[in-house]
């Protein structure tokens, strides 16, 4: 990012042409754009966060990121003005990028963590328009005018009983089918795979999964998610792609039956 601002900065004094020829821009990076969770393992997720009132505000956070493809930070900085609950609409006013700033509609879910969140601001009295939806709080004290800094506590602790009893299950099956203790073991590594050291910005990956599983159009996913690099757009385009193969191969039932000659056309293919 502080590349891109001097590169502007010797655009703007024309002085980057003398020295363009010089300047290799470092390469992007090709990590994994993030993980996202079966649904049996999404639904044991949100059911951990619900298990503990300490987990509230967590369980709250990651809902509304689920929902809506919000990041982290456009979550923190949400004021109770930039939500109408009326018209079933928020407004990020603040973002990673300036293509961040939106308007997303709320679904079910969304609504219903607000609501949570809204009594919570009430009970507080932090529920004033231009106080955060996440207030900061340090040492049990509430400060509305500051937004929460993160719930990363909360958060491992909740995908780590998540891992627990995907674990757990997985390995009580394999004791129950009578394959032995490794087995047992075996089957709660491969169950609590998927979720350990899940992070908080892989829910955002997990709505625009998906949303473009649902077939959403390009535009309909930027829109939604904000930025996107090509490269996400590509990768979100492929998903979609397999969740479209994977429909219609669910139409298939043999109609055509067996070709007659394997590789050769027939003369009905010619006439």
């Amino acid at each position: 990012m502080e590349t891109g601002v001097l590169r502007r900065m010797l655009k703007r004094a024309k002085v980057w042409n003398a020295v363009s020829e010089d300047v290799k821009a470092l390469p992007e990076r090709q990590g994994a754009v993030g993980k996202v969770l079966p649904s049996d393992l999404k639904r044991m997720l949100f059911e951990a966060a619900a298990s503990k009132p300490e987990w509230m505000v967590a369980h709250c956070a990651a809902v509304l990121a689920v929902s809506t493809t919000c990041r982290g930070v456009e979550l923190k900085n949400l004021r109770w003005e930039n939500v109408d609950l009326f018209t079933r609409v928020a407004s990020i006013q603040r973002s990673k990028t300036a293509a961040g700033e939106r308007r997303i509609p709320l679904n079910g879910d969304a609504m219903a963590a607000l609501a949570r969140l809204l009594e919570r601001a009430r009970h507080l009295g932090s529920s004033a328009p231009d106080h955060f939806v996440f207030p900061a709080c340090e040492n049990l004290k509430v400060d509305p005018t500051r937004p929460q800094k993160s719930w990363r506590t909360a958060w491992r602790k909740l995908v780590a009983e998540t891992a627990r009893r995907a674990g757990r299950n997985a390995a009580r099956g394999a004791l129950d089918a009578g394959e032995g203790f490794r087995a047992a073991r075996a089957a709660w590594k491969r169950a609590a795979a998927p979720v350990r050291d899940l992070r908080f910005h892989d829910l955002r990956h997990q709505a625009i999964t998906e949303i473009a599983e649902a077939g959403a159009s390009d535009a309909t996913l930027m829109a939604l998610a904000g930025h996107m690099s090509r490269r996400m757009l590509e990768h979100y385009s492929h998903v979609r792609m397999a969740a479209k193969r994977t429909a219609t191969d669910k139409l298939e039932s043999g109609l055509m039956g067996a070709p007659s000659v394997e590789g050769q056309p027939t003369a009905a293919m010619v006439n």
